[in-house]
Order: C-alpha cells, then structure tokens, then sequence
C-alpha cells in the first residue's frame, strides 16, 4: 500500500529515471537553429570536428548534445524524418548501455542512428544486429542513407557472402546483420589458419534490434558448425517403422518436460520387434551393445509422438524445415542435433541426410556478452527485466509513447472448445470487416492459420494467410493489414519488423502496383501523389471504424508475444481494440492450466457455443504463461551454465 502511495507521489523508478534525462533533451533541442543555419557540406564536416574533439581527449559523453543534434537535423534532411524528444531519450538510454522499451511503431530504427553515430565516431566498428536478413539489408540501405550523408561508410553481412565481402562490410563504421550471422562469424575465423584470413575486428559495441527475441527467445538453441560423420539411414529407417507399429500404452509422454519414455510392457514389445528386424545384439535392449539403437529408439518415439507437422516442422521440397515456436518463420538451413532431424526426416518419408559432428559452437548469451558495451530495443521487454540483468547486466527502461495511447484492451473471452471459438472468431471478423475495421489475426501454429482460414471462407470473408510457408511475401502482405476491411492472419506477429499504418503504405503500394516506375521521375512521382491521396482518405474510413482490430486466437507460453500481438494496433495514438479468445483446448490450458476441477466445471457448466469471460479466469492464465516462463528461464540458465564451463576453454584456445 505504501509503495503505491509513493509511487502516485514520486512516480516510478522508471518515470525517475526518465525525467532525469530531460535537462540533456534540452541541451540537444538548444543546437537545432544552429544545425539548421549549416549547409549540407558544414553539417557532414561536424564528423571530422567530433573525431578530432576524440583525439584531442573528448570523451563521448561530452559529445551527446552536439551529435544527436547533427545526426537529427541530418534525417530531416535525408529521409524527411525528424527524432521527436522521446526518440532522443531512447537514443540516450541506448548509449548508456540499456534496453529502451519503445512501444510499436514508435520509429525504433530511426532512434538506433543516434547511439550508432556517436559510438562509431572512435572508428572501432559498431554491429546493429536485427532477426532477419530483410530486416538488416532494408535498414542498413534506409539509415546508411544519413550515415553517408555524415561521412561514415555502412556494411551488411547477409548469407552467401564471399571472406572478402565479409571483411569489407566488418571493415566500415557501421555494420548491420542478422545474429546468427555474426554468430557464425565469429565461430569460422576461430576455426581459421591464420590471423590474416579472419573476417571480423576486434568487439567494442552492439545495438540489438528485437532484444527479446535474440537473448531471449533465440537463446535456447547454440549456434553449432558440423562436420559430415558415417550415414546411417538404413538404422534411422528400420527403428522408426519398429516406432510406429506402437501403442499409446507402449509408452509415457510429459508435454510439460517435452520427454517421452517406453514402458515396461512397451520396452518388451520393442525388443522383439528390433530382434525379428535383426537390429538387436543379444538378448536386452539395454547391453552395452545396443546403447546406439537405445538412443535412436528414444529419438524415433519424440519424432513420431512429440513433434507435429505443420507445427513443429513442415517438409518442403523433399526436405524437412524446423519452424521457430516463437516467430512462426521457417529456420532454413538449422538442424535439430543428435539424430532427432533424421528420425523426423525418415518419419516423413523423405531423404536422410547424414548425422553431423560438432566442429565449434556457442551460445548467444556467450557470444553477446564479449561485447565491451551492448545495447538493445524492444517493444516489450519489462517481464524479462530480471532476466536481461542476471544474465547481460542491463537494465530495462520504458521509454514514453510520442502520443498516449488509445487502445482499448478488452477482457479474454472463454469457449469450450477449439470448434466453438473458431466459429465465434469467424463471426466476429465478419462482422468487424463488413464495418470497414481492419483486422489482424495472431495464431499460435501454421495448421491453426489454415484451420481458422477455412472457417472463414466458409463464411465468406476475403482474406490473406500470413505464416512460414509464404515469408518471402510477409513484408507486403503485414504493410497492407491496415488497409480497410483487409483481414490478416498471422502466425506469431513477433518482430515483423514492418510498421502496420492505417489506410496503408505508400512504398509497398508503389512497389505492388508500380514496379515498372523509377524513383525521382516524373511519372513515379505522379503516382506517388495520386496513391498518397486516396491513403489519407481510407485512412480517415479507417479512423471512422475504429483503428485496428487485433484477434488473438490464443494465448502464446510467454506474456511478451501476446503483448508484441496487442501493441500492433494503437500505434502513434491511433485508436484500436485488441482482444483473446480461449478454449479449453489450447496447450496453455491443457498443459499448465489450473487444475482439472476447474476445467471439469467449465466443461460441464458451459452451453456449447456459450462464451464466458472474468477477470478471474484472466488472473489464472497469467499464473500458467508466469510458470512457463519461469521454467523457460531456468532452462536458458542451465544451457548457459554448461557454456560458461566451454567458455573458459574457447577462450584459452581461442586466443592461441
């Protein structure tokens, strides 16, 4: 009680520590007419005046006011864009070393040039690192634009680069990239023969774009280099016929722990099975001799029970690709380890490819954490805050909206099961369509899209399918589900990356209708104007009907994702609506939900088709997504404290 007292009095720490930052915003507004007053060629000269404050024993700091001025006047002058006062506190906070939380649509890429500009003054290299390689080259092409301006040279590092290229974009002031790429990087050059062939410098600063998403969400999965080791398809092909040929009392499965284990009865029927295939050695499955096919076994049972298709994985091209479960994207190229991908790969029927050895690796937390400063950005970071400090030592901080926010949050509504929430979400849809809202659908898995997809073709409501199968088209279909009517589903909307504006957007819509026209030409600029007019217009309809409307199909394990899903409507004071729909048939209620007398009650006590929603079944979903997390964070922190054991090792090897 008394903390809430104090916080109505003082304000948070947070709202402290904002403030604090003010009397600095001022200094930087003080020099705008000054920046103003210069020409183009007096303002890219400041470049070479800071590096020479830097020689002359300047320390950053003391540059803050002067070249946050510079790189804002800079942008205005480039892309058209002007930092508002809450772009340059979040600028601040990332020079600092911090996390700046900053709302969706809030210009996060545009707030990076600041930090990135001044710490690239000494010349030591700065990495932006973003999660996809569209991401890294869009935004490396955009802001190089007032990097050049400025004098500085700009680098990207994509996949399919030759070690020339890599050097040269390693080379330059600024250097944007996606984190595996870095990653890798940095696992190749140790793996060379000598210095002169290594790729990367020396690590002195990183900006992490979608914070989260990379030391958090990524930070699971270690980044290996294999080699090829003997093939043994035959093995993979004649244990996962002996797997399928079992029933569900052959064997245990805890969703929770993601472990799958034979039973008694189970061990026995295996054993015969793998004698009569000739695959055992002796009488027991669990000799000496047999350790390998004990291991291939287990790896078949998680294969063909625990992983699904379509939701976990999807075959393409005779090839099975892992989906990530947070971003929904297809992992192209990544491997599940130990024989897991083969026994996937010889359940689906496709070709085996050959099991591989481990070369090097390491994990993302390892490899973030040998940067001398880091940074990062986020739309949502908070719930994690304990995490970022234990872990990297950083603090979070929320940075204010530019204008307060008009969405409205509404209460999560409860169906019995998936088939009478689908029907209602279609209705729902429907009737929010036919209004001129927009609206964005956020689905937990590929098969849910497409589940949810035929509902409404049933019911009539033209609409697009947004999930790893067709990521090539994501930036164009995301930058259009603003549009009025135009209803998009999703799998997990996390770090799209590309800004969902109302009535639509007029680079897309150029580069949909318009590929033929070249920009700054007459007719390009023609058609610009004519687009530009009937976008503001729609905007208004769009406006009239109530902003965007965002559905959640269910609740994602981690609160962050849902809050990632929500903050895609309301973006710059737009209005906007967003709510959840459940069942109890989601894995969140299922699998960590409150206990069975509580579902028992809901089973029996709900008509079918009947919608419930309480603050108090909210509160209990909050309790289940808190215990995933936690259990999730406790895995992250085992997994970086087998790699701290590794770490000392690489190092002292790496550095001979």
């Amino acid at each position: 009680m008394f903390g809430g007292l104090a916080k109505s009095l003082f304000g948070s720490s947070n709202d402290r520590y904002v403030k604090s930052l003010k009397p600095l915003v001022a200094k930087i507004a003080a020099f705008e007419p000054e920046m103003q007053a210069m020409t183009d060629e007096q303002l890219a000269a400041q470049t070479v005046k800071f590096r020479e404050q830097l020689d002359q024993g300047a320390t950053l700091d003391s540059l803050i006011p002067e070249a946050f001025a510079t790189v804002r006047e800079a942008a205005k002058r480039v892309l058209g864009q002007r930092h508002y006062d809450v772009q340059m506190i979040g600028g601040i906070v990332l020079h600092r070393g911090e996390i700046a939380e900053m709302r969706t649509g809030e210009g996060k890429t545009l707030v990076a040039t600041l930090a990135t500009y001044l710490n690239a003054l000494p010349g030591k290299g700065v990495h932006v690192v973003t999660v996809n390689d569209y991401l890294a080259s869009r935004d490396a092409a955009t802001m190089g634009r007032v990097y050049g301006f400025l004098g500085m040279t700009t680098g990207t590092i994509i996949p399919n680069l030759d070690d020339a290229q890599r050097k040269a974009a390693y080379a330059a002031d600024i250097t944007y990239g996606t984190n595996n790429e870095f990653g890798f990087d940095y696992l190749r050059d140790n793996m060379k023969y000598e210095r002169s062939s290594m790729v990367q410098r020396p690590f002195n600063y990183a900006i992490v774009d979608e914070v989260d998403s990379i030391l958090i969400d990524e930070a699971r999965t270690p980044l290996i280099i294999s080699g090829p080791t003997d093939d043994k398809s035959e093995l993979y092909i004649g244990v996962d016929a002996i797997v399928k040929q079992l029933t569900a009392d052959d064997y245990e499965k805890d969703e929770k722990q993601k472990s799958i284990i034979l039973t008694e009865d189970g061990t026995e029927r295996a054993e015969r099975l793998l004698e009569a295939a000739g695959l055992l050695q002796g009488e027991n499955l669990y000799d000496f001799e047999n350790t390998q096919v004990v291991h291939h076994l287990n790896q078949a049972l998680r294969a063909n029970m625990m992983f699904k298709r379509d939701t976990d994985y999807i075959v393409k091209d005779g090839k099975v690709i892992i989906i990530d479960e947070f971003t929904g994207r297809m992992m192209d190229g990544r491997r599940w380890s130990e024989g897991l991908h083969q026994a996937v790969e010889a359940k689906e029927g496709v070709n085996i490819e050959p099991e591989n050895q481990t070369m090097a690796s390491i994990t993302f937390q390892n490899y973030f954490r040998m940067y001398p400063k880091i940074s990062g950005m986020t739309g949502t970071a908070a719930t994690e805050a304990g995490e970022f400090y234990d872990i990297y030592k950083i603090n979070v901080v929320t940075i204010p909206t530019n204008v307060p926010i008009a969405r409205v949050d509404e209460e999560d509504e409860f169906y019995k099961n998936t088939q009478d929430k689908f029907l209602a979400i279609a209705k729902k849809i429907r009737d929010h369509a036919a209004k001129g809202q927009p609206v964005l659908v956020g689905t937990v898995s590929i098969e849910k899209s497409e589940l949810l997809s035929e509902f409404l073709t049933q019911e009539g409501v033209p609409h697009k399918v947004l999930n790893a199968r067709y990521h090539e088209m994501e930036a164009h279909i995301v930058a259009q589900a603003g549009r009025l009517s135009a209803v998009t589903i999703a799998t997990n909307m996390a770090g799209r990356g590309t800004d969902i504006q109302l009535g639509g957007n007029l680079e897309f819509r150029m580069l949909d209708e318009h590929p033929e026209l070249v920009e700054g030409t007459p007719e390009y600029e023609a058609a610009a104007t004519r687009i530009r007019a009937e976008i503001i217009e729609e905007k208004q309809k769009v406006l009239e009907a109530g902003g965007l409307f965002v559905l959640g199909t269910e609740r994602h394990e981690s609160r962050r994702i849902d809050n990632q899903l929500r903050g895609r409507s309301g973006r710059q004071g737009d209005p906007g609506l967003s709510r959840f729909y459940l069942s109890l048939d989601d894995d969140l209620l299922r699998i960590f939900g409150p206990d069975t007398l509580f579902a028992k009650m809901m089973r029996n006590n709900i008509e079918d088709g009947e919608a419930i929603g309480s603050k108090w079944l909210t509160k209990a979903i909050e309790t289940a997504q808190k215990k995933v997390e936690a259990r999730n964070y406790d895995i992250r922190k085992q997994v970086v404290e087998y790699d701290d054991v590794m770490n000392d090792q690489r190092k002292v090897i790496y550095e001979q």
